[in-house]
């Protein structure tokens, strides 16, 4: 899906905004797919490299059915190369590299439904990279009645995100950084196609989560933050949920120090005195911004322990105390 074939064999992938001109017998950016005498074809499809009951607090997806569970898909490979990532081993590896199971849309299916999962989720390392797999994946479980939320780096291009949304619940979405300069030297991509993603997702109606790992000295800025929260609440409102979450070593970038609670905190603080409602502070367990709180009579609505669900004060999508309106899918 989504290529032009080019004179001489060649063809352009038109997934993602790097829009690769690959040669034939190549394979693009992502390593997943190539092109086989002018055709272009994906290696990954029914190839999955991680299959993982997860809750959908992990996702993190805090405003979509709380406490239930995910059934979660990954392959080998990026379109990123983020020097931070922590699931490098699948995400910084061609599929050669791994281990794989033969998994087609009808077994990861009848796997969700073995182990009782609410949703399908597709997860740890991108999946713009295994794009058809995910949407035959997604299309069947919609049919089948099952949620479905993918976590993306925001890369993809527009035609593609918009086939891919009809079958889609929710999308959380890793916001990096607010500087173009950390998207180029630090993951080797660009900022602008991912705020474009973001604005396509909100545009399209579909619940949007937004992920932004603060990591030392790279992104934790403060003018930068405000600057980031700013945009969210003019480009996509003020009830879009906001996760900042604490970077851990990992990777290429093992000599910066783990995120100060402070920095999380502070971010915490900007993020609500721009007027952004749902903020929370992720792998922080047992951090009192891991949960929801009402944004109208401030009470605690969703209490969480890491990926946990402990207490859950909404009725009918609305706060159990002042029966304010909760944004998000929760019947």
């Amino acid at each position: 899906r989504f290529y032009r074939k080019l004179n001489g064999n060649r063809v352009q992938c038109q997934l993602c905004y790097r829009k690769c001109l690959v040669k034939n017998g190549h394979r693009g950016f992502c390593r997943n797919r190539e092109n086989r005498d002018g055709t272009y074809y994906t290696i990954v499809y029914g190839k999955p490299s991680a299959l993982q009951v997860d809750p959908i607090e992990k996702e993190p997806c805090y405003h979509m059915w709380p406490g239930t569970r995910i059934f979660c898909t990954g392959t080998a490979s990026c379109n990123n190369r983020c020097q931070f990532c922590h699931n490098w081993h699948l995400s910084q590896r061609s599929l050669e590299e791994l281990t794989y199971y033969m998994a087609q849309p009808e077994d990861i299916i009848n796997g969700a439904e073995h182990f009782r999962c609410e949703s399908l989720s597709f997860t740890y390392n991108e999946p713009t990279v295994f794009y058809e797999y995910m949407y035959d994946i997604a299309k069947l479980g919609k049919e089948r009645g099952l949620g479905v939320l993918y976590h993306t780096n925001g890369l993809i291009n527009k035609a593609p995100l918009l086939a891919l949304l009809e079958h889609m619940n929710a999308v959380t979405v890793d916001l990096k950084a607010f500087t173009d300069t950390f998207y180029r030297k630090v993951c080797s991509s660009r900022l602008d196609p991912v705020l474009k993603t973001l604005i396509n997702i909100r545009n399209a109606g579909k619940h949007l989560e937004i992920v932004n790992l603060m990591i030392p000295t790279l992104n934790d800025d403060p003018n930068d933050v405000r600057k980031m929260c700013r945009w969210i609440l003019k480009h996509l409102g003020e009830d879009t949920p906001v996760h900042f979450s604490r970077f851990h070593p990992n990777y290429k970038l093992l000599n910066l120090p783990p995120t100060p609670i402070e920095t999380l905190e502070g971010a915490y603080e900007i993020a609500t005195e721009e007027g952004l409602h749902y903020v929370t502070i992720g792998n922080v367990p047992g951090h009192e911004h891991n949960s929801t709180f009402c944004p109208n009579c401030k009470k605690k609505i969703i209490h969480r322990i890491h990926f946990q669900v402990r207490e859950y004060n909404l009725i009918d999508g609305k706060c159990r105390f002042c029966r304010y309106p909760i944004a998000g899918i929760w019947q």
